[in-house]
């Protein structure tokens, strides 16, 4: 079973026309927005929202395909990418209804298996992918923040409460955690628990960082988790042009009590650690305008070169178990 919802029945908020287009038109379900054939859905009724990043069986759209035939993990399909259509940023799919196995056809009903839909995730270069140990330990989080376009209702109660936020950059590279649990130091790529072997770089910069000594420094019987981005050389293009890999922390879990830290005392652990934290554009924001201006913000220069950064993501001061990523659209179109 897939763990994140990528084919869903939503309501069609709205249809609005695109200026100069005499075929296509613009669909909304919650944040995101669809161009869409003209006339083939009406507002405020259900239809399926396949989200971008999901790996598209060529049945349910052969048209995605074109010409080419391309496979992954054994199913011929195509990628959803966000595109621009007369200059308007479409992101995702719109299906005509059907129900599941159990005729269900509700809002809200996940249709990602029943559909055969899976996660894209690009091939990993030999340098990161290692030999497992075993599956990414099941005491730790994997780190996957939602999509703000996928929280409307919960951001105009996130506005209307006051919450705070840390803001932080969200950087272009590899996620990796180490941890020390039970007298055990371990490294991780995002989905995979690592061996120890020669060559593999999530374990060359956690020992070039000393983590497992200056882990046990702080408590050696404190079991804990440390997250973040590993960027550089051969990972993704490495767009921040570093001469080296290097890693970005970005959260910090306790496996004792299964909780986050916050982000004031992340921040200060990463700073006894002498660890690279990501980039802090705000330690706390108020959020007080609507999404679309939060999806303007996420644009603009990483805080590491001249390169476009790849957006946002927000974590609430209050509550650990709250936060989101807001991905710049001018970035998708670029690199997706």
């Amino acid at each position: 079973m897939t763990e994140r919802k990528l084919a869903t029945v939503r309501n069609i908020d709205q249809i609005v026309p695109i200026q100069g287009a005499d075929f296509i038109e613009l669909a909304r379900i919650g944040g995101w927005d669809v161009v869409v054939k003209k006339g083939q859905f009406k507002e405020h009724t259900l239809a399926i929202y396949v989200e971008i990043d999901s790996w598209v069986p060529i049945q349910h759209a052969p048209f995605l395909a074109g010409n080419k035939e391309r496979l992954f993990n054994g199913v011929v399909g195509e990628r959803l990418r966000t595109k621009k259509f007369k200059g308007i940023i479409s992101q995702g799919l719109l299906l005509d209804l059907i129900t599941d196995d159990t005729g269900s056809a509700e809002e809200g009903t996940d249709m990602t298996d029943y559909l055969g839909i899976q996660l894209y995730e690009k091939p990993i270069p030999a340098c990161l992918a290692g030999t497992a140990k075993g599956n990414f330990p099941t005491f730790v989080p994997k780190t996957d923040q939602a999509r703000i376009q996928n929280l409307s209702q919960a951001y105009d109660e996130w506005k209307q409460a006051g919450v705070q936020w840390e803001v932080t950059e969200k950087l272009d590279g590899s996620s990796m955690t180490v941890y020390q649990h039970k007298g055990e130091f371990g490294v991780c790529s995002r989905n995979i628990n690592l061996k120890d072997t020669e060559g593999n770089t999530f374990w060359e910069v956690a020992k070039g960082h000393n983590l497992q000594e200056r882990m046990a420094h702080i408590d050696e019987q404190w079991d804990f988790a440390i997250q973040g981005e590993l960027c550089g050389p051969g990972i993704q293009g490495n767009q921040y042009v570093l001469s080296k890999a290097m890693f970005f922390v970005y959260d910090i879990f306790d496996i004792q009590t299964q909780e986050y830290m916050r982000p004031y005392e992340r921040r200060e652990l990463c700073r006894r650690l002498a660890l690279n934290h990501v980039p802090v554009i705000y330690e706390a924001l108020e959020l007080e305008y609507d999404m679309s201006v939060l999806l303007f913000q996420a644009q603009g220069e990483s805080n590491l070169n001249v390169s476009q950064r790849e957006g946002l993501v927000f974590k609430s001061l209050s509550d650990t178990e709250n936060s989101f990523k807001v991905i710049s659209n001018e970035w998708l179109v670029k690199h997706e």
